[in-house]
């Protein structure tokens, strides 16, 4: 059930369309090298010997793509409720929340104690069955409309290969179809299409073209874009599912109108696919009931991850129907042909432990609710600094899952219709890339530390007082934009 405010998809997506046509305006110069040397220069030093080290042995100098930021990435040491740490000392607001998960806070210790207590009994890990396994299932099927039954996986890239596998068995179809620009984890098959609508398989090195056989993509927001590759696929082997970010790609980077959804249902009926809901951000961040329950629509399979784990990894499963559910039964259980799924690390007891607390508390303090609420006044506040500074960067939210747009890098699209257009797209993306970076570096000098510079989750860990320091500090990056030539 709707219980919040939905963005006006089509008014963001006309403000967007302005955005990068019109210059490019981000952190001046001088600006931007007062930052890097008074801050990362002078504050930072700590962080900048160790990532130093850490090039000599991991590639790039950090482990996971989230964590390089401009000039270099910062070491982090503590994070607890709405704040971050660095090894410095230094001290930020936590707008990253891990990538989303952590709808409650960062570390909350109604969920850390109930981990020590397991640790203390059986450890992290036993490759046999735990009572958390069932508890953290049943919660989930009691949460979320459409589950009767969920596997457990190591992460929501291993969900959506199950989801693939599953739906290919239900239906005896082919082809699996994907929302341009949409992220579905790091699979081969589902590395199409993504981040820009149209890229097909340019943003994919390492993957062989023809893995890409039986995958398509299709504009976001556009039905009929999709029911156009639906009948196609109708002569090639039928398709297998539509895979949906709900809210949009990239976790409403391209918002979808609010009945987009319930049409892409319409459509995976009409023509015997199955509708795999990915709520690896949305799942418990929208709402108990995921964006599912927000739109009121069912799909056949749903994906979780992050959350599902609380913060602590393992953090992956696919939910759903019964008879969709069976060709995921482990063992000799009866029931035929089953995917091929795997994940030795997936369902231990310290992530059904944490997930299971996690869930439990999110619906017992109404934390979706008030991250939400948190996330308008953020949004708002940000509008306002927009506003008064007369800049053409865009804000916008679905609760809890806000956005800043100040450079549009993915916004943009291919038409392969229109080859002689692609050179000049993929230098412009690549130009505004680097703007979303010194952006980045900006607020993380000014102590906010965002997602790529330009998405922000709210969490029950912050309170209005901190979104008004929040706010403040944006204004003091904003204070120093420029239009760069």
């Amino acid at each position: 059930m709707k219980t919040y405010r939905y963005v006006d998809a089509k008014t963001v997506t006309a403000q967007l369309d302005a955005l990068i046509q019109k210059p490019i305006h981000s952190i001046g110069k001088a600006a931007l090298a007062q930052y890097e040397a008074e801050y990362y220069g002078k504050k930072c030093a700590g962080s900048h010997a160790m990532v130093n080290q850490a090039m000599d042995v991991i590639p790039g100098g950090v482990q996971h793509n989230l964590a390089f930021n401009y000039p270099f990435p910062l070491v982090f040491t503590k994070a607890d409720g709405n704040r971050l740490y660095d090894i410095d000392g230094n001290t930020y607001y936590d707008f990253l929340q891990a990538g989303g998960p952590t709808v409650l806070g960062s570390n909350p210790p109604v969920v850390r104690e109930k981990v020590e207590a397991l640790l203390n009994e059986c450890g992290p890990s036993t490759g046999l069955f735990h009572e958390y396994e069932y508890k953290i299932a049943d919660k989930i099927v009691e949460l979320v409309p459409s589950v009767d039954m969920v596997r457990m996986f190591g992460s929501g890239t291993e969900a959506c290969m199950g989801a693939i596998r599953v739906a290919r068995l239900a239906t005896k179809h082919k082809n699996i179809v994907k929302m341009g620009g949409a992220y579905h984890g790091w699979s081969d098959q589902l590395a199409y299409g993504i981040r820009i609508p149209g890229t097909k398989g340019l943003q994919s090195a390492g993957v062989p073209g023809f893995i890409f056989k039986h995958t398509q993509e299709f504009f976001p927001n556009d039905l009929n874009d999709l029911e156009r590759v639906l009948k196609l696929n109708q002569l090639r082997g039928g398709t297998a599912a539509v895979f949906l970010e709900p809210i949009g790609p990239e976790s409403g980077t391209r918002p979808v109108d609010f009945d987009f959804p319930a049409g892409v249902r319409k459509l995976c009926d009409r023509y015997g696919a199955l509708l795999v809901f990915d709520e690896v951000v949305t799942g418990f961040r929208m709402g108990v009931g995921g964006a599912q329950a927000y739109f009121d629509v069912t799909p056949d399979l749903t994906v979780f991850g992050k959350v599902i784990a609380g913060g602590y990894p393992g953090a992956g499963a696919l939910g759903g129907k019964r008879d969709v559910m069976k060709f995921l039964g482990a063992g000799l259980d009866g029931h035929g042909k089953k995917a091929l799924v795997g994940g030795t690390m997936a369902a231990t007891p310290i992530s059904c432990c944490a997930g299971y607390h996690t869930l439990c508390e999110i619906e017992r303090t109404g934390a979706c609710e008030k991250s939400a609420a948190l996330g308008d006044r953020l949004t708002d506040g940000l509008k306002g600094l927009i506003n008064k500074r007369q800049l053409p960067f865009v804000a916008y939210n679905v609760g809890s899952i806000c956005h800043l747009d100040t450079v549009g890098t993915m916004h943009f699209a291919i038409r392969w219709s229109k080859p002689w257009q692609i050179p000049n797209i993929l230098k412009e993306t690549s130009v505004r890339k680097a703007e979303m970076q010194h952006m980045g570096a900006a607020y993380m000098a000014e102590g906010l530390v965002t997602l790529a510079g330009n998405r922000m989750y709210t969490s029950a860990a912050y309170d209005e007082a901190s979104i008004d320091e929040a706010i403040a500090a944006f204004d003091r990056v904003f204070e120093h934009i420029e239009v760069i030539g």
